[in-house]
C-alpha cells in the first residue's frame, strides 16, 4: 500500500483537479491558491510563529487560565459516575433545562427545552448546521457585517449560497444603516449577526438591532445570531436580538460555553429558536457530530446556574485585561480603537510602518516577539484594503502575560 506524508499547506499530488466541495469552502475562506493548493490558516501559521521564536501568543483567541472551580469539579464528577457514553441527541435533558433557565433569568425568553433547543459542538457546528441546513440553493444569499469571524464565509460557501457584506469602518466599527438596507434583499436567506462583534470588539446598538429585525421581516429572511461574548459586553447588557419585537419567530440564537466560562477546549455550544427552525438543524446537525462532550454538559449546566456575581465579575476582569493591553498598544505607537466586548483589541499600525498588516504581523514575532493577527484574514479579498492597516490583538490571557507583551511591544517605539 502507497503510504504518503505530507505537509498541511502543500498541495497533494494534483489537488486543484480533485472536485468536491473543498474547493468552494477553501476558497470561501480565501485558503485556495490557483495551482490547487491550501495554504493554512494565519492562526495557524501565527501559532507556528510563536513556538518557533518564543513570542508572546495574542494571536489566538483561547484563555491561558482555567474557568470555574465548580464547572471543573462537576466535570471530574460526571466522568467518575459514568457519564462517558453518547448522550440524547438533542443534549442532556438538564443542559437543556439550564439553558431554558439562562435566557429565562437574563433576558426573559420563554425557550422549550424539549422542542427549541439544541447542545451543539461548539457556536461552529451550531452555525454550519444552521446554513446548511435552511440554505436552499446557489441563488440564497447570507448577509453578514464585514470584518466576520473566519468560519462564516467558509460555511456559507460550503452550504452553496452566496456572502453579502456590510462593512464595519473603523475607529468604532458601526454599520451604516443604509448600506445594511441595500445588501438586504428578496434573495436574502439569512442575516447572518454576531453581537458582541468578534474581531472588531463592537456592541450592536439598539438602531442596528431593530433595522435588521425591520429588513428579516421585510425580506423573509432568517436571522442567526452569534451570541458567544453575550456575558462579555463592558458597557451595556446584552441585547438579544430575539427579544425584540418581531423578531423571535424568525431567529435563531447561538451561544456557547467556551468563552463564558473560559473552556473553549470543550466545545459545548447551543442553539435556540422556533421548533420548527430547530428541527431543520437537527436534522443536519446529527449527521455531522450527532453528539459530543458527555461529561461537559452537566458542568456547562452548573455553570448556567452560577450567581450573577461570576457573569459580572468574568465581564469586569476582561474589562480590565484590555485596558492593561490597550495601554501597552498606545505607548508602543499604535492607534487602538477600544473594545465594546469579546477577547479581541483592534489596533491601527500604520504609524508603526504596519501599512500592510498582513506583513507587519508576519514580521513582528521576530522584530517584538509578539504574535498577532491581521484583520485582513476577516475580509473578503475585494475589500482588504480598507482594512490594511490593521492588527487584532487578544486579551484573554493573564495579566502577567499581556504586562509582558506590552513592554516587548514598547521596543516598538524606541
Amino acid at each position: 500500500m502507497l503510504v504518503m506524508s505530507f505537509r498541511y499547506g502543500l498541495s497533494l499530488f494534483f489537488m486543484s483537479v480533485i472536485p468536491g466541495a473543498w474547493r468552494r469552502t477553501a476558497a470561501g475562506a480565501g485558503l485556495l491558491a490557483a495551482d490547487g493548493s491550501v495554504a493554512p490558516t494565519i492562526f495557524a501559521e501565527m501559532s507556528a510563529a510563536a513556538a518557533r521564536t518564543g513570542a508572546v501568543n495574542l494571536g489566538q483567541g483561547f484563555p491561558d487560565e482555567d474557568g470555574p472551580v465548580d464547572v471543573l469539579d462537576a466535570a471530574r464528577r460526571a466522568i467518575a459516575d459514568g457519564a462517558n457514553q453518547y448522550p440524547p441527541g438533542r443534549g442532556i435533558p438538564d443542559l437543556l433545562t439550564a439553558i431554558s433557565e439562562h435566557q429565562r433569568r437574563f433576558y426573559g425568553l420563554e425557550v422549550d427545552p424539549d422542542r427549541e433547543v439544541i447542545v451543539t459542538a461548539g457556536a461552529t457546528e451550531a452555525l454550519t448546521a444552521s446554513l446548511l441546513a435552511l440554505i436552499d440553493g446557489p441563488e440564497d444569499e447570507v448577509v453578514v457585517f464585514e470584518p466576520y469571524y473566519d468560519s462564516y464565509a467558509a460555511a456559507v460557501a460550503l452550504a452553496g449560497a452566496r456572502l453579502r457584506t456590510v462593512p464595519l469602518r473603523a475607529p468604532d466599527f458601526r454599520p451604516d444603516l443604509d448600506e445594511l438596507a441595500a445588501a438586504v434583499t428578496d434573495r436574502t436567506r439569512i442575516i447572518l449577526v454576531n453581537d458582541p462583534h468578534n474581531p472588531t470588539g463592537a456592541v450592536f446598538g439598539p438602531d442596528v438591532l431593530a433595522e435588521v429585525v425591520r429588513l428579516a421581516n421585510v425580506h423573509d429572511a432568517i436571522i442567526v445570531t452569534d451570541e458567544v461574548y453575550e456575558h462579555l459586553a463592558f458597557h451595556a447588557t446584552h441585547t438579544p436580538i430575539a427579544t425584540l419585537p418581531g423578531a423571535a419567530e424568525r431567529t435563531l440564537t447561538i451561544s456557547s460555553a467556551g468563552k463564558t466560562f473560559s473552556a473553549t477546549g470543550w466545545k459545548i455550544g447551543w442553539i435556540h429558536g422556533p421548533a420548527e427552525l430547530i428541527t431543520a438543524v437537527l436534522t443536519v446537525k446529527q449527521y455531522l457530530t450527532y453528539v459530543n462532550g458527555s461529561p461537559f454538559q452537566p458542568a456547562i449546566a452548573v455553570g448556567l446556574r452560577l450567581g450573577d456575581d461570576y457573569f459580572a465579575e468574568a465581564a469586569a476582569t476582561l474589562a480590565r485585561k484590555h485596558e492593561i493591553l490597550g495601554a501597552g498598544l498606545r505607548a508602543a505607537g499604535f492607534a487602538v480603537s477600544p473594545p465594546q466586548g469579546g477577547y479581541f483589541t483592534v489596533a491601527d499600525a500604520s504609524a508603526l510602518g504596519g501599512a500592510d498588516a498582513a506583513a507587519f504581523c508576519r514580521a513582528l514575532p521576530d522584530r517584538a516577539g509578539v504574535v498577532a493577527i491581521p484583520l485582513t484574514a476577516f475580509v473578503s479579498a475585494g475589500n482588504r484594503s480598507a482594512y490594511a492597516g490593521l492588527v487584532r490583538f487578544a486579551a484573554c490571557k493573564r495579566v502577567e502575560v499581556l504586562e509582558e507583551a506590552a513592554a516587548r511591544l514598547a521596543a516598538l517605539a524606541r
